[in-house]
């Protein structure tokens, strides 16, 4: 523990981007979870919102700086990828 007063503060601030950080990526996998969940055995008109929230959340991390801009395009193209070959 330290032991000056703005070390103190830093270890703080240090636990509250913590979890919200883990908060942004919880929520990312979560969303990409269940749009794969809907690609394997929902229809087209119960993917289409999936997808389009997966995107959503992708598009949130890399504002809240958890993701990068390019990691996210990747993401969001394998994404949209999968679903396109499951709509042929």
């Amino acid at each position: 523990m330290p032991n000056i007063k703005s070390a103190v503060k830093r270890v703080e601030i240090i636990h509250k981007r913590t979890a919200r950080n883990v908060r942004i990526k919880s929520a990312l996998k979560t969303g990409i979870r269940k749009f794969e969940k809907s690609l394997a055995g929902a229809s087209n008109e119960e993917t289409v919102p999936k997808l389009r929230q997966a995107l959503v959340v992708i598009d949130k991390a890399v504002a809240k700086g958890i993701l990068h801009k390019n990691t996210a395009a990747r993401k969001k193209s394998r994404l949209t990828k999968r679903f396109n070959a499951t709509t042929e």
